[in-house]
């Protein structure tokens, strides 16, 4: 779902499932922009809350490198109402059938079928590539920085080899942007066109 208003109506949706963690870890998942299987190892030790960082570990990234998302406030705050939830189990999104064992990958895939979006329609993983469209559209912030946000290597190897920057203050920011146009297009806000 790439385009604003569909991207309002699948918010809204989720706002609606019955699973406080299922729920939850969707919400996160479009909110920090990470993958399906960094969100659902998550551990409550990568968690900075008085910096506002989560650092996923190398061995857990597709690239092998240790990635830092920002967490916005949003993020903060459905991270910290799932604390109790789990405060029993280092990870975030424990399973149904064990503290010490992840969610399954089914899980959030399932959830979105429950609320009605076929598979064709929008999977966990898409979320990215609905941050990536926005964002870009958006004229706000370099493809760099969102590239980066997303952890990808930049395709031009020579590139890459030199261009090392983590783009950081601009990734806080775009984190925060993100996070309120979400809110905006949950509530039905008026659109106001990017250009």
């Amino acid at each position: 779902i790439l385009d604003p208003k569909g991207v309002g109506e699948l918010l809204r949706a989720i706002d609606t499932y019955d699973s406080l963690d299922v729920r939850a870890a969707l919400q996160l998942l479009i909110l920090t922009m990470t993958r399906p299987g960094e969100l659902r190892l998550a551990e409550w030790t990568e968690f900075d809350f008085d910096r506002s960082i989560w650092s996923i570990p190398l061995g857990r990234m597709k690239n092998r490198l240790e990635h830092r998302v920002p967490i916005s406030r949003q993020a903060t705050e459905i991270l910290k109402s799932l604390r109790n939830l789990s405060s029993e189990s280092r990870l975030v999104f424990p399973s149904y059938r064990g503290k010490d064992r992840p969610m399954s990958e089914a899980t959030m895939n399932a959830a979105l079928k429950r609320l009605g979006y076929a598979s064709d329609q929008v999977q966990p993983h898409g979320f990215r590539s609905t941050a990536s469209t926005l964002l870009n559209e958006s004229g706000k912030f370099s493809p760099d920085s969102i590239e980066r946000a997303l952890s990808h290597k930049d395709k031009d190897v020579i590139r890459g080899i030199y261009a090392r920057g983590t783009y950081w203050d601009e990734r806080v920011k775009m984190a925060q942007y993100w996070a309120d146009y979400l809110d905006a297009l949950r509530t039905g806000a008026k659109i106001i066109p990017f250009n």
